[in-house]
């Protein structure tokens, strides 16, 4: 491996300028998805007059890509040179998104062209977030990755306080058609950036029969036990907090609650991701990856339990306190799981090792909206959440089962 920092290996994470070009490229991409995620359903809505299931296939199919080419895409990742698919990968989804206004400029926008794109932009997503995450150990000495990630979760916390609240006044600002302009120019300014990176990357690895390489990937991850257990641990809680999610909505409007507490309530748990990504590097050096991940987990599940409690008057004020608490884990878990990821993974294998995970943890937010609506449909939505909240007090136990499998910082 050629892992270098500039300059010399520095703790000071802000003396690596590979680092900053990575982390303004992040943050560049980042608020672009944010403009996009809401812009766009609006324009379909405004122009198009688009009906709610048009309205739900646009935001499915903004994730279904993590679906369906998440395991290949790791094998095509190891095989390419990562900075330069990041590139392409971000001025994709600048052509493709320039396409919406300009469609809209000429009266020619349809409903099936939003479709197109957003699938399309999301196989982009795919490809960019997998190889950011493959690239950042060879821009970041090993030893200091627990930190890097720090910073980027802090930046993805940060962004859900503030980022829907800056999408939607910029949208009102200027209107959707120019914001999706102004996502376009983000994913440029983004590839202006990733371009600027000039710390080498491990070598394409040879290629071979991609069912080959995809089956590698698997079973390195199903194989080392640390890895199967941040994997299953991951999915049971991604799963949890999505049948949660799902019907808190409804739970919410029924108690007769006001709009805005409910995007209080969920910036609430931005905040609890924002502190525990901060303290995620004090907590590792502490008490070991493996404890870090399962101590929070259990200190949290209690909180996780009052989650359900959601209401009118003081349950309203449980829920939000114990929705940032059970965020401040899934900082933690963010941090130190992706660290060690990187850590124990060697570069061959980042891509479909990173491929794997995002295929399963995505995979676990689709198996939880439908699990949350089969239960609320058969009993009810307060039922669908109290699952989800059981699955996020326990899922704890998995890292707990496997802690002699982590290592000792």
């Amino acid at each position: 491996m050629t892992a270098t920092t500039a300059p010399a290996a520095s703790d000071r994470l802000r003396d690596n300028r590979d680092f900053r070009h990575l982390f303004t490229a992040a943050v560049a991409a980042k608020l672009g998805t944010y403009l996009s995620y809401l812009a766009v359903p609006l324009l379909a809505i405004e122009a198009l007059d688009a009906s709610a299931g048009e309205v739900g296939a646009i935001a499915a199919l903004a994730t279904a890509a993590a679906l369906l080419f998440g395991l290949p895409a790791g094998a095509w990742i190891d095989r390419a040179d990562k900075r330069r698919l990041m590139v392409a990968a971000d001025l994709a989804r600048a052509a493709l998104l320039l396409s919406v206004p300009a469609a809209w400029w000429f009266d020619v926008l349809t409903v099936w062209q939003l479709y197109a794109v957003v699938f399309l932009a999301g196989v982009g997503t795919t490809a960019f977030d997998i190889a950011h995450q493959s690239v950042l150990p060879a821009v970041v000495d090993r030893a200091h990755l627990t930190g890097a990630n720090a910073r980027l979760v802090a930046l993805d916390s940060g962004l859900g306080i503030g980022g829907n609240g800056a999408a939607g006044f910029l949208v009102s600002l200027i209107g959707a058609p120019l914001a999706i302009l102004a996502d376009a120019a983000g994913y440029v300014w983004s590839a202006v950036f990733v371009a600027r990176v000039r710390t080498a990357a491990a070598p394409p690895a040879p290629r071979r029969p991609l069912a080959r390489e995809i089956a590698e990937g698997v079973g390195h991850v199903m194989r080392d036990p640390a890895l199967r257990a941040l994997a299953f641990a991951g999915a049971v809680n991604n799963c949890s907090i999505q049948m949660f999610l799902v019907m808190l909505p409804l739970v919410w409007v029924g108690a007769g609650l006001p709009a805005y507490g409910l995007g209080l309530l969920l910036a609430a748990g931005a905040v609890g991701v924002f502190a525990g990504a901060t303290a995620a590097r004090r907590l590792r050096s502490r008490l070991g990856a493996g404890r870090a991940l399962w101590a929070v987990g259990a200190l949290a599940a209690p909180a996780a339990l009052c989650l359900p409690l959601v209401g009118p008057g003081w349950g309203a004020w449980v829920a939000a306190g114990a929705w940032a608490f059970t965020g401040s884990v899934i900082g933690v878990a963010n941090v130190v799981g992706i660290s060690l990821r990187q850590q124990v993974t060697p570069d061959a294998l980042l891509g479909r090792m990173n491929s794997v995970f995002r295929f399963l943890l995505m995979g676990a937010v689709a198996v939880g909206a439908a699990a949350a609506a089969f239960v609320g449909e058969l009993a009810s939505p307060g039922t669908a959440m109290w699952c989800g909240a059981a699955g996020m007090a326990l899922q704890w136990t998995i890292l707990f089962a496997a802690r002699r499998h982590f290592p000792a910082v």
